[in-house]
């Protein structure tokens, strides 16, 4: 089984999967990680460098690696962001029989507040020096994203819930 987390930005996918995946002796892979190895530049540097358009393109060609390349059908694979949200890459997910996606839904005030701390560390949102602009810009990209993240197989409301409580929950959901 193949176990995907998907979410927005700061929903808690690579720490829910590095726990998880260590409770059920699985491989992890964090899909920016991924990309970053792949092309020796941080995720910052190639939305600098190369673009959106560019880390997107190449961001489903790695997706669709991982997917079917990968060694073992014990990983457990956490999304950037914006993933679901381009090209075919929901319909890539769902449409495999060993995986099973999961969407970690956050409120937008615990996203707000994880976010203003580390958004030096975020291209899409570095630029923010005002907490009502980020608020906002927030507000409105997950709108427009949540379309992507509720195709998942599983919706979990993780807001009030650390990263313990979260693996839990889906290794209930995954056992169902």
């Amino acid at each position: 089984m193949k176990i995907v987390l998907l979410g927005y930005m700061s929903s808690g996918k690579s720490s829910v999967g590095k726990l998880l995946a260590r409770q059920l002796q699985y491989r992890f892979i964090d899909l920016d990680q991924y990309i970053s190895e792949q092309t020796q530049m941080s995720i910052s540097n190639i939305f600098a460098k190369k673009g959106e358009l560019f880390f997107r393109k190449l961001e489903h060609k790695c997706l669709k690696e991982v997917l079917n390349h990968s060694k073992d059908d014990q990983i457990i694979i956490a999304l950037g962001g914006g993933t679901p949200c381009y090209y075919n890459n929901m319909d890539i997910i769902n449409e495999k029989d060993d995986v099973t996606s999961i969407y970690l839904k956050v409120n937008i005030e615990n996203l707000f507040n994880r976010l203003w701390r580390e958004k030096e560390n975020r291209p899409l949102i570095a630029h923010y020096s005002d907490k009502e602009g980020l608020e906002e810009f927030i507000r409105k990209h997950l709108f427009e994203r949540q379309f992507y993240y509720l195709q998942a197989k599983h919706n979990i409301e993780v807001s009030e819930l650390n990263i313990e409580e979260v693996a839990e929950t889906i290794q209930m959901k995954i056992n169902q």
